[in-house]
């Protein structure tokens, strides 16, 4: 799942979409309202990509664990987050066994939960897709083809301006 411009803004219900930097703030827009604001830098601000899950082996990334949720509920909503702490903690382990139960606390289940029902809500989930082999190129071999490119350019430049001799 892309989450690379989805945030969650600490202090503040629901989920934002990244929409441009400001000088000293980002904008923001609200996900369900649609209402844009300033997010200052005061304010702690998450990407969903940078947030992961605590399990016993390694941390798991919030993408995978909504792709997980997306299969064990066959595309529906997942469980309601405001559902009893035990019902979440039973559901959550169903979807994530391996999870930490020492570092992940229910406060962490319902705010996955939630924030899973909203992009849902949104239709939101956009898969990942592999790049091809023409998008796979690295930097270094972008910049090698430009250099040959202005290389040519060049060659090609000067052999038109040369006179020709008779």
């Amino acid at each position: 799942m892309i989450l690379k411009d989805i945030l969650a803004i600490s202090g503040e219900p629901g989920l934002f979409r990244f929409i441009a930097q400001g000088k000293n703030a980002i904008i923001v827009e609200h996900l369900e309202t649609r209402k844009r604001s300033s997010a200052y830098g005061s304010a702690k601000v998450s990407s969903l990509e940078d947030i992961a899950i605590f399990t016993e082996k390694e941390d798991m990334p919030l993408g995978k664990v909504f792709d997980i949720i997306h299969e064990k509920s066959n595309g529906g909503p997942a469980i309601d987050s405001k559902a009893d702490s035990s019902v979440l903690k039973s559901w959550f382990e169903e979807i994530l066994p391996e999870y930490s139960k020492d570092k992940v606390y229910t406060s962490d289940i319902k705010k996955v939960a939630h924030w899973y029902n909203i992009l849902h809500k949104l239709d939101l989930f956009i898969k990942e897709e592999p790049e091809s082999q023409a998008e796979s190129k690295t930097e270094t071999e972008k910049v090698a083809e430009t250099k040959s490119f202005r290389v040519a350019e060049k060659k090609m430049k000067s052999a038109k301006q040369k006179p020709k001799a008779e």
